[in-house]
């Protein structure tokens, strides 16, 4: 099972946003998430100035940016 499945509110196209993760199509960014949660914006505050977003869109957002800092790159041998 990937480790997006449980992500299902965490969009990405190409012509929205510059392609960045958003939350559930809109123009709302992960990072714009993190990073108000990361400034010591409470998760109630976030949701009383965004009445659009959920809860469960904050959560997605966080265990995103979690798995996105977990991966890691392996570099390959050229022949």
């Amino acid at each position: 099972m990937s480790p997006m499945h449980d992500l299902d509110r965490i969009t990405q196209q190409p012509g929205q946003m510059g392609g960045r993760a958003c939350i559930r199509g809109m123009r709302v960014t992960v990072g714009m998430i993190v990073g108000q949660i990361g400034s010591g914006r409470a998760v109630e505050e976030l949701l009383a100035d965004y009445p659009y977003l959920e809860r469960e869109d904050v959560l997605q957002a966080l265990r995103y940016a979690a798995w996105l800092a977990e991966e890691r790159e392996i570099e390959l041998k050229t022949a």
